[in-house]
């Protein structure tokens, strides 16, 4: 695609956006001054949606690097979320300091300069090793497999995981312009949107839980309705990805899938630490990790399933 068709796709999204928020506005002032949960989660998602757009649009002007150093911050933000609400020791700082300041750097570094095979093994392998010995050689073993594993695990979701969105701008796809941001606009609509239509479907014709213990909003109706409606999406925005529109379904519908139950391990993780919100970074919807805990999950699949039948 050209930046011409970049824009109006954008814009589409803008347009879309604007009922939204019409919609929303709408319903406020009908149901007046009572209190109303449903109307203020969606006025939540829609503000996130926008703050979502006027960032990346930006971004995407701005070029690929840009990109890169967006979702940079983007994980900073998540690992500290996940760092904040997982207890660690004085033995740990150095484990948590080069989480932040080497490896962070280092991941989006790799990106940067296109070195596919090192972005793909350093938190895995040497991050997965070095982490750990950091912590042990102060000699706390108090909790230490749990501490350890708890370091791990953000360093894997926020960073390593996350890092593979702007990492689709890397994939050389015959046909595909290079660096094209599309295919992140592909992921990040469909897993969203995904989110959002299953809290619809949910509220319209939710009856059966689908995980109490975990997230009580989530109803077998609203799963299957989100998921349908999201991959019908995914579907009809082939034109904007290296698919066809059968491949474009099944890769939407194996996103959305992944977002689902990454919403849940995330979700988990929350009711362990005994709290409902990641953070509260956006006012009245959580903190980061709560509005890409899907795409956290998607966006690895995604990346290697398009560089492994899509690229040379």
């Amino acid at each position: 695609m050209n930046l011409h068709e970049e824009l109006l796709v954008l814009a589409g999204l803008a347009a879309a956006l604007v009922i939204a928020t019409t919609v929303a506005v709408i319903l406020r002032m009908r149901a007046g001054a009572a209190q109303n949960p449903v109307l203020d989660n969606l006025s939540a998602r829609i503000k996130a949606w926008w703050v979502m757009i006027i960032l990346l649009t930006g971004a995407f002007l701005a070029g690929r690097h840009a990109v890169i150093v967006l979702f940079g911050l983007v994980s900073f933000a998540a690992l500290r979320e996940f760092i904040t609400l997982t207890p660690t020791h004085r033995a740990d700082q150095v484990a948590v300091f080069m989480s932040f300041f080497v490896v962070l750097p280092m991941q989006y570094w790799l990106i940067w300069i296109r070195w596919y095979g090192f972005f793909a093994v350093l938190i895995p392998v040497y991050a997965f090793l070095v982490l750990p010995i950091a912590s042990v050689v102060f000699g706390d073993s108090k909790n230490f497999l749990a501490r350890t594993a708890e370091t791990q695990w953000g360093v894997m979701v926020c960073i390593y995981c996350i890092s593979h969105v702007p990492a689709l701008l890397t994939l050389d796809i015959p046909g595909y312009r290079d660096g094209d941001p599309m295919l992140v606009i592909f992921l990040l609509i469909v897993v969203q949107s995904s989110d959002v239509l299953q809290y619809v479907w949910g509220k319209l014709l939710g009856h059966h839980k689908i995980a109490p213990s975990l997230s009580p909003s989530k109803t077998v109706e609203g799963f299957i309705g989100g998921v349908v409606s999201a991959t019908v999406l995914g579907t009809a925005l082939w034109r904007i990805t290296p698919f066809s529109p059968l491949q474009a379904a099944g890769m939407s519908l194996i996103a959305t899938l992944m977002a689902f139950l990454g919403g849940l391990v995330m979700s988990a993780i929350k009711r362990d630490r005994g709290v409902k919100d990641w953070g509260h970074l956006i006012e009245g919807h959580g903190g980061m990790l709560d509005r890409l805990d899907s795409v956290a999950f998607s966006a690895p699949i995604l990346f290697h399933l398009t560089r492994y039948f899509f690229t040379p």
